[in-house]
């Protein structure tokens, strides 16, 4: 008998129990907009010991970590049977990502993950790196996640061994087990990363939002979220690119935007959760910013409030890759309550909620950003004035 190993493995296993079944509380106050959980919902220490830890004393008599996770993150969201289900995004210690599916009947804590990780068939070419799936359900009747699938740039110098190609890669399912692979999206773009399948038919064609690239860090002249229609899923070319929400100068996305989730059909149009980059001091700053497009031609952005909708605070600013949010997932419950996954630092999940009627609020009637410090005071200065007659003080 190895009492080390029995002794280690009740206290793994107990803190482990402890970790997936703490209840999680909400923040008070907060902006009115939304609230946040206090806790995290998935880290790396909520995968399961299975995945990490041989458990025979014979093989392992250390209990030692055998397979090390650095990060649970930027994970796609779905109901699916009456309960909250996220494809999280899991790095390994080895920088490699793969998909795993994490479960909660209430979508603020006790998300538990399913035994196995994701198994994504691969194509011709294999894919090196595969991360931050878009899970939609869409008319068809299929559930697609759409994703990122990175490969080594084949014309890069054998010196350079950080030069990648990033292209869409697309799977669909009926049960979250069994994925089939379909040809990875084609489009006039060198290279592609957030791309998200709108969740009706477009005349007829499936519709695509995308985030055309110059390469695989910079956008460059992709100049924002883009837009674009094929005939066939199973043969997915878009011919044509629009940018229907550009960059722009001395904003929290002049560097480059993506779109996060599939957006929400609401009366009013569809909402939009989407990610906005800018360079600073202290590198790049990722926030998450919202807009509206028109019910009818999805492409028109009819409300879109200045500034970010949700930036990284306190610890969330602490992690692998520093000062980030981003979210590609969000769940709309029966009663129209709004659960907004996102990822902080790209290191670990957490969720916030709101619901329709409040994000119709703050998209239709928050002031759209006047580009100019002048507009901003102009845009206070009208606040203040309304609230002349209203007694302020206690």
């Amino acid at each position: 008998m190895n009492l080390y190993f029995d002794k280690r493995l009740n206290e793994l296993r107990q803190s482990y129990f402890e970790r997936i079944t703490a209840q999680n509380q909400v923040e008070k106050l907060g902006n009115g907009v939304f609230e946040r959980y206090q806790n995290p919902i998935l880290t790396a220490a909520h995968t399961p010991l299975s995945w990490r830890y041989d458990l025979n004393a014979e093989t392992n008599p250390f209990l030692m970590e055998r397979f090390g996770i650095n990060a649970t993150f930027n994970a796609g969201a779905i109901l699916f049977n009456g309960n909250f289900v996220l494809v999280v995004r899991v790095e390994g210690h080895d920088r490699k990502s793969f998909f795993a599916v994490a479960e909660s009947y209430n979508g603020i804590d006790n998300f538990k993950f399913w035994e196995y990780p994701i198994i994504i068939p691969e194509t011709d070419e294999p894919d090196t790196n595969v991360y931050d799936m878009r899970l939609v359900r869409h008319e068809d009747g299929w559930i697609y996640g759409l994703f990122c699938t990175e490969r080594r740039d084949k014309s890069a110098p054998e010196g350079d061994q950080s030069a990648a190609v990033a292209q869409c890669g697309i799977v669909r399912t009926k049960d979250l087990k069994h994925w089939d692979r379909l040809p990875d999206l084609k489009t006039p773009s060198p290279q592609q990363r957030n791309v998200v399948l709108h969740p009706e038919f477009v005349d007829g064609k499936y519709a695509f939002y995308t985030r055309p690239q110059d390469s695989f860090i910079e956008a460059g002249k992709g100049g924002g979220i883009g837009f674009g229609v094929c005939d066939d899923i199973e043969n997915p070319v878009i011919s044509v690119e629009k940018v229907i929400d550009k960059k722009v100068y001395h904003t929290v996305y002049e560097g480059k935007n993506g779109l996060g989730p599939a957006p929400i059909k609401t009366e009013k149009g569809w909402l939009h959760l989407a990610h906005g980059v800018r360079n600073t001091a202290a590198g790049l700053r990722y926030v998450l910013y919202m807009f509206m497009t028109d019910l009818h031609d999805i492409k028109k952005v009819i409300y879109k409030p200045a500034g970010y909708f949700m930036a990284p605070e306190g610890e969330e600013r602490i992690g692998d890759v520093s000062n980030v949010l981003f979210s590609n997932g969000w769940i709309v419950d029966e009663q129209n309550n709004v659960y907004i996954y996102y990822a902080s630092s790209d290191t670990r999940m957490h969720v916030a909620t709101s619901s329709i009627e409040r994000l119709l609020d703050y998209v239709t009637n928050t002031p759209e950003d006047g580009l100019r410090s002048a507009e901003s005071v102009k845009t206070i200065s009208k606040i203040v004035s309304n609230n002349a007659n209203v007694n302020i003080q206690q």
